[in-house]
């Protein structure tokens, strides 16, 4: 199946130019679109929100995705390689009229796979050092990082439940039993308990 994509970026815009531009390129190559997409959003959002992440996961092995150019299918360049990477490894052919580019299951577009995902692995590497390298930097400084010493979490398996932990309490039910009712361990519910100086 041929999937045909359109994005713009907000209401103000139009989507002619692109679909005339498709319709003009499948005119002159013989093809015919089975499927229009079409969104409105940002290209900055993250790809699950979007219509093309749902597109991508629906494509199969040998179906393709026209667009008008690799700007619409992400802004980001990382994005964009991922998209590809995917594509590539799933079978899916990419065009894009603009860019007179052309992702299919040819060897050149294996090694485009291979650099793809190398370039997302050195990326990922690259972002974990710089994180590394601004916590040295702040623990250098003097800063304290994570939750000071002796402060509980704020946020615990049962924050929320006080109440209805008080209320089976007050019935008479065991701990053993609501803590099963709420599907912890005895201790998880006694410890929670002595952390709230609850003596019920």
């Amino acid at each position: 199946m041929i999937y045909a994509y359109i994005r713009v970026s907000t209401d103000k815009q139009t989507t002619e130019n692109q679909r005339y531009e498709i319709n003009k390129y499948c005119l002159t190559n013989n093809i015919q679109v089975d499927k229009w997409v079409e969104e409105t959003i940002s290209a900055t959002k993250d790809l699950n929100k979007r219509k093309l992440g749902r597109i991508i996961k629906q494509l199969h092995n040998g179906d393709i995705l026209l667009a008008s150019e690799l700007s619409r299918l992400g802004r980001r360049l990382l994005e964009v390689m991922s998209i590809l990477n995917h594509c590539i490894n799933t079978g899916i052919n990419v065009w894009t009229i603009k860019d007179n580019f052309k992702l299919d299951t040819g060897i050149q577009s294996k090694v485009l796979a291979f650099a793809f995902g190398l370039a997302a692995e050195i990326e990922k590497n690259l972002i974990s050092q710089r994180t590394k390298q601004a916590l040295e930097a702040k623990r250098a400084a003097g800063v304290i990082l994570g939750r000071p010493k002796g402060r509980l979490s704020t946020k615990l398996k049962l924050t929320g439940k006080e109440n209805d932990i008080i209320s089976l309490l007050q019935t008479g039910m065991s701990k053993r039993k609501v803590a099963n009712k709420l599907k912890v361990n005895r201790n998880t519910l006694a410890k929670f308990l002595k952390r709230l100086n609850l003596n019920v």
